[in-house]
């Protein structure tokens, strides 16, 4: 029985107050996130994050002072553990980009389970080289630091995976339905932005939010669904891609419609969506006269979800899932890791 490593993969979030400003500091000075030169960009993550930890720690006091995100991946990972383990001797570990366990310590750990595979596993649906790109890169160097040389699979993304759209779904009907008593509800998929120089670039990220909005209207199957994709969280002066969550909501005010949010990007609560989502655009949906206001879960543990993940890590093992050089994304996106290689 082969010995499997399975290393996901997310943003990670604050353990308590003391740490939001060094969580802030990690993620601005990620290149992936702000492309200055080295010495440039520790000074403006320093500047920003001294800057936002105030207007953050707001933020968490509403979570009980730290970001629920590290409990609800451990979630994730012991039920995909749970699923795996009938076919392989199988660890999950979690690898959180910019606070602990972060990828220097999990390298380690891994290297010390000894399997014969690893499985780098993004708990991101849709390809960015803000997200998973940098996560990516910055496994390889722990890796590499570690000694960890094992055979290595890396999953990219999975804007359409049958599982993962299965359980977004289910979640949006029932939202919906919650919604239909205060009038035709306007669906408003709901993902977290990039600046719009960033997809300029060829980052896939806003095509695959895109082609994953489109296939969970096909699979609901509503004759003249009332939808559209959104993007929420912008920071800072640049140009960001849009049209926004807030918007939208202005637009669902102004047609008299009810509004049901589907955080289309995210599997899991944190603060964008139990703050952002159900406290701030809530208020400001009531502001604006939207008459209903529905916020559909993330997926969580959703057994759909968890057997999709499960079904990407055997078609990686196997060589069924999209390889380098086979293209996914539009041929206009040069970032596509998948096409890179053509």
């Amino acid at each position: 029985m082969a010995k499997l490593a399975v290393v996901l993969f997310n943003l990670g979030g604050p353990d308590r107050v003391e740490s939001i400003r060094p969580f802030l500091f990690n993620l601005f000075n990620d290149p992936a996130i702000i492309t200055a030169p080295g010495p440039i960009r520790w000074l403006l993550a320093q500047y920003i994050s001294r800057k936002r930890a105030p207007v953050a720690a707001e933020i968490y006091q509403h979570l009980g002072g730290k970001s629920p995100l590290l409990d609800l991946t451990w979630d994730q990972a012991n039920a995909l553990r749970d699923v795996l383990s009938s076919e392989h001797e199988v660890q999950t570990f979690i690898a959180m980009r910019y606070w602990h366990p972060m990828s220097d310590e999990v390298a380690y750990e891994v290297k010390d389970f000894d399997p014969d595979e690893v499985i780098l596993l993004p708990l991101y649906p849709q390809f960015s080289t803000t997200t998973v790109g940098s996560s990516i890169d910055d496994w390889n160097r722990a890796a590499k630091a570690a000694g960890l040389d094992k055979p290595t699979h890396s999953i990219c993304c999975y804007p359409l995976q049958s599982g993962w759209i299965e359980a977004v779904t289910e979640l949006t009907r029932k939202g919906l339905q919650e919604a239909e008593s205060k009038g035709k509800p306007r669906l408003l998929f709901s993902a977290h932005g990039l600046p719009k120089k960033i997809v300029d670039a060829g980052d896939p990220y806003q095509w695959q939010v895109e082609q994953t909005s489109a296939a969970v209207v096909e699979a609901l199957g509503i004759d003249d669904l009332d939808w559209a994709v959104c993007y929420q969280s912008r920071v800072g002066r640049l140009e960001w891609i849009g049209p926004s969550t807030e918007q939208e909501l202005q637009r669902a005010g102004n047609d008299g419609v009810p509004a049901v949010i589907v955080p289309i990007a995210f599997v899991s609560e944190h603060s964008e969506t139990l703050v952002e989502l159900d406290i701030e655009y809530r208020e400001e949906a009531d502001k604006l006269g939207v008459p209903g206001y529905v916020r559909v879960p993330a997926v969580g543990t959703h057994p759909a979800f968890i057997g999709g993940l499960a079904d990407l890590v055997g078609q990686i093992r196997t060589g069924d899932s999209p390889p380098r050089g086979t293209r996914i994304c539009a041929a206009n996106l040069g970032q596509c890791p998948c096409g890179k290689g053509d």
